[in-house]
C-alpha cells in the first residue's frame, strides 16, 4: 500500500439483538469491512462493534467511534419500522448537522429491487469530523448502496452513496480517500482531486 494515500480510521456497527446475543453469526461487520477493503485504496484500520437494539447503546458508540478519530462510521441494522429498529433515532441524538440526501439515495437504490424500501429509515449525519451513515441490513443491499447500480457493460446507471462520501470527508476536515475506480469512482470538483 503505498504510502501517498492518507491512513484512515473507519468504525463499522452492527445492530442486532439475535447477532450480538449469540442466536446466529453476523454478517453485517464482515460485509462492510469486505467492500470497504476493495473500494478504498488507504491503509485502513477498523473499530468494530456488534451490538444490540438499545438505543442508549448505539448512540454511546457512534460517540465513541466518532470522538475517537474514525472520519467514517458505517452501521447496518436497525432502520427498518418494527419497535426495536431505533438506530436512525439513535444517530440524529448525536448529530451535530443531518445529512438527508444520503438516505434519500439509499432508498432510490433499493426501490429498484423492492418495493418495501419506502419503509427504510437511514439516515446520515455529521458529528464533529465524522459522517456517520446507517446502511439496511443485508450484505448484498449493503453492497447496492454504496456501490451504485450498473448495466451489463458495467457502466454506473444509479450512482451509489459512496460516490459522495470522500469529498464530504473533505469538507469536513478529515482525511483524503481514494477510492478504486473498478469498485466505485469517488466524484470531487476538479480544484478538489488531489495529485497522488
Amino acid at each position: 500500500m503505498s504510502q501517498a494515500f492518507d491512513a484512515v480510521r473507519i468504525g463499522i456497527v452492527s445492530v442486532s439483538d439475535r447477532a450480538s446475543s449469540g442466536v446466529y453469526v453476523d454478517k453485517g461487520l464482515p460485509a462492510l469491512k469486505d467492500w470497504l477493503a476493495r473500494a478504498l485504496r488507504n491503509p485502513v484500520s477498523f473499530e468494530e462493534r456488534l451490538i444490540p437494539d438499545e438505543q442508549a447503546g448505539i448512540s454511546s458508540a457512534l460517540i465513541e467511534l466518532s470522538d475517537a478519530g474514525c472520519a467514517l462510521v458505517l452501521t447496518t441494522g436497525g432502520t427498518g419500522p418494527a419497535l426495536r429498529d431505533v438506530t436512525p433515532e439513535a444517530t440524529l441524538a448525536v448529530a451535530h448537522r443531518v445529512m438527508p440526501g444520503f438516505g434519500e439515495q439509499m432508498r432510490q437504490i433499493s426501490l429498484k429491487f423492492v418495493p418495501t424500501a419506502i419503509l427504510s429509515r437511514q439516515v446520515a449525519v455529521i458529528r464533529g469530523q465524522a459522517l456517520i451513515l446507517n446502511l439496511p441490513g443485508q450484505p448484498k443491499a449493503i453492497a447496492e448502496t454504496l456501490e451504485g447500480l450498473r448495466n451489463e457493460a458495467g457502466e454506473s446507471v444509479v450512482p451509489g452513496i459512496f460516490a459522495a462520501v470522500p469529498y464530504c470527508i473533505d469538507l469536513i476536515g478529515g482525511p483524503y480517500l481514494e477510492t478504486d475506480p473498478a469498485v466505485c469512482k469517488a466524484f470531487r470538483p476538479k480544484n478538489a482531486i488531489r495529485a497522488v
